[in-house]
């Protein structure tokens, strides 16, 4: 079989669909060669002096990583003059960053976590990049740019992907007609499809939640998982294996491979905040791929695409993967 290039399949899908114009194609290849680049200097690990604490911390207080650092400037870099962006956002960033001026500005905003899983560097776990990107209203085409630019709903989002740094560098996209996977060649920098129209199996035997916040889950997640532990005994009637790298990144593309359930839910620790994971930068890119392969993604109450969101870095649980568990976590939050 003929190889096919990133840049290639997303002409197709504009051939096909018209899902993928000039201006979007330009903005998906701009991020994936900023990915590639990401993905080298990751790879030097301790001989790029790109490990540790960059002494700072983003907006939500958390402490940033060197490759936090590194990944937000190669995006906003990348992105910065190639005209098809009006503006910013990052996680690691509070306000948004408009496109420079005299620079030409675009129809698109684009959003993203430059570093998913930044606990793992250091061990040399997989860790990724994702990314979001939304149609930009007139205002901000024209230069002024504000949060509320950004406050979309995710079904507005017009490409979703996430990068996964592991032993082989893989992007996981969408263009809204279904999930395609693409490996990086190191040697020539180019992303080749290996997997077109990605499905999420239905039903699954893995689910991955972190176990240690036990005693702090809300009843349906204690419900829920206290079903699956029951294993054959239980009311399940079969075993369930658990799997958690802590990298939403990683887990999610496990669940792309081969099915499973991702759960990050709310908790009696902070009970006033909706969840841990940011809606803008996390959760809508990902339920985005997530639905497009025939998943599910919730917040327990309502999928998380529907969600209008009131600030840039606002927070959500998150229940994503195969239906058939997603569908019964919800029905249980809802009441069932």
């Amino acid at each position: 079989m003929e190889r096919v290039t990133l840049s290639q399949y997303l002409i197709q899908c504009d051939r096909q669909t018209s899902l993928a114009p000039e201006a979007l194609r330009r903005v998906l290849e701009t991020c994936a060669q900023a990915c590639a680049g990401i993905a080298a200097s990751i790879a030097r690990g301790a001989l790029g002096d790109v490990l540790g604490s960059a002494g700072s911390a983003n907006v939500q207080g958390e402490t940033q990583q060197k490759l936090d650092v590194i990944a937000n400037d190669r995006m906003l870099a990348a992105n910065a003059w190639g005209g098809a962006l009006a503006a910013m956002a990052s996680e690691e960033m509070d306000d948004p960053w408009p496109i420079p001026d005299g620079e030409p500005r675009g129809p698109y905003l684009l959003l993203f976590d430059p570093l998913d899983g930044s606990s793992n560097i250091d061990v040399n776990v997989s860790i990724g990049t994702i990314f979001s990107v939304l149609p930009a209203p007139d205002s901000a085409q024209v230069g002024v740019v504000n949060a509320e630019a950004f406050l979309q709903p995710g079904r507005r989002q017009v490409a979703a992907g996430y990068v996964v740094y592991g032993p082989s560098t893989v992007m996981v996209l969408t263009v809204g007609h279904g999930v395609a996977s693409f490996t990086l060649d190191r040697e020539s920098g180019t992303w080749w499809l290996v997997r077109d129209r990605i499905q999420v199996p239905a039903q699954t035997r893995e689910f991955a939640i972190n176990a240690s916040n036990a005693r702090h889950w809300e009843p349906p997640v204690k419900r829920y998982i206290d079903e699956l532990l029951a294993g054959r005994e239980g009311v399940r009637a079969q075993d369930f294996n658990m799997r958690w790298i802590a990298s939403m990144v990683a887990d999610v593309h496990r669940i792309m491979t081969r099915g499973g359930i991702f759960m990050y839910p709310r908790d009696r620790r902070e009970p006033d905040k909706p969840g841990k994971l940011r809606l803008m930068y996390e959760a809508n890119p990902m339920a985005l791929l997530i639905e497009q392969a025939g998943g599910a993604a919730t917040n327990g109450l309502q999928p998380i695409l529907d969600i209008v969101p009131a600030k840039l870095h606002e927070r959500v649980s998150v229940i994503l993967g195969s239906r058939e568990e997603v569908e019964r976590v919800t029905r249980y939050h809802q009441g069932a």
